[in-house]
This record gives C-alpha cells, sequence and structure tokens, in this order.
C-alpha cells in the first residue's frame, strides 16, 4: 500500500472501545499509547481488536512540539 502520509507510526491495539458512532482505539506503539477516534462503522468493518498489529497513519498540518 502506498500512501503520501510520511508518519506512520507501527504499533498494537491496547483496547476498543465502541460506541454508537464513534469508537475509540488505544495503539501501544513502544512503551507510548496512541488514541484514535474512528467510526463505529470502520472499526466494524476492519474488526479491529486488542493483540491486532497496526499502522497508525498521522496525516497533519500542525504537530507541536513540547520541551520541558
Amino acid at each position: 500500500m502506498q500512501m503520501s502520509a510520511s508518519n506512520q507510526l507501527a504499533g498494537i491495539i491496547k483496547k476498543v472501545k465502541v460506541g454508537a458512532v464513534m469508537s475509540e482505539v488505544v495503539v501501544k506503539v513502544g512503551d507510548q499509547e496512541l488514541v484514535a477516534a474512528i467510526t463505529s462503522g470502520s472499526a466494524k468493518r476492519m474488526k479491529l481488536k486488542a493483540g491486532d498489529q497496526v499502522c497508525a497513519v498521522i496525516k497533519a498540518t500542525e504537530v507541536m512540539i513540547a520541551k520541558g
């Protein structure tokens, strides 16, 4: 699969919380967790579940960096 987004993070799904319209997907990337909100239709179509290996793709025009 080719994609224009440069920020692709491989990880493993830790938890999927399916709601009526939206679902929350928690992905473990290294020692960090990333939370994605996707449609429940997509979560069901993809049959996402804890333990699945996935790629989190981040396409953003703005990324903040904090140092402190």
